[in-house]
């Protein structure tokens, strides 16, 4: 899986359209393999983000959890400090 989507279930405060949309963006991207598309491709490209985005929404939309909802700035404290980890700061 492309290391920049990242996990968009189960914030507070929710995900935003912009983030759903920046996720399927990688997502196209990695199983394309074009970082940006052709003239000839962008039309197919940019479908399949939209389409990629709306399915993602509904997924989370439809999600249900007893879990509590994970706090965006300690996730990403906690990334960083695996991040400086795995990469030796």
């Amino acid at each position: 899986m492309c290391r920049n989507i990242k996990t968009l279930f189960n914030f507070d405060p929710p995900v935003t359209d912009d983030e759903v949309r920046a996720a399927s963006l990688q997502f196209v991207r990695k199983i394309s393999g074009f970082t940006k598309p052709s003239n000839a491709n962008e039309a197919a490209f940019l479908t399949a983000i939209e389409e990629v985005s709306v399915a993602s929404s509904r997924l989370l939309r439809a999600l249900e959890t007893t879990a509590p909802p994970k706090n965006r700035e300690e996730e990403a404290a906690k990334a960083k400090a695996r991040a400086a980890v795995r990469f030796g700061d």
